[in-house]
């Protein structure tokens, strides 16, 4: 007997404060058929709140992925990037830049 599974959803963190690519990535997944959960996180605080579970992310998934935004208000993604990489839990998520 074959089985075929339903393979299991990517969680994404989608780290951006534009509005207009929020919208723009969710299209380009939707479209690519890519079985995923995409999380958004509006500037860099929210996106290390996100990863340690913290405030409204306390129930959300850890990511298998982050695609992170440079520029960005509050805390900024170098910033962000560099929390990541050095906290032993978060620095084998891949990061897209």
């Amino acid at each position: 007997m074959k089985f075929e599974s339903t393979p299991q959803p990517i969680d994404i963190l989608l780290v951006e404060d534009n509005a207009a690519d929020v919208r723009l990535t969710e299209e380009v997944l939707t479209e690519s058929k890519i079985h995923n959960n995409l999380i958004v996180a509006n500037d860099g605080a929210e996106a290390l709140n996100c990863l340690r579970q913290q405030g409204k992310f306390k129930n959300s998934p850890r990511p298998d992925l982050i695609l992170l935004d440079l520029n960005l208000p509050v805390k900024d993604g170098r910033e962000v990037l560099a929390e990541i990489k050095a906290d032993p839990d978060l620095k084998r998520i891949p990061v897209v830049v």
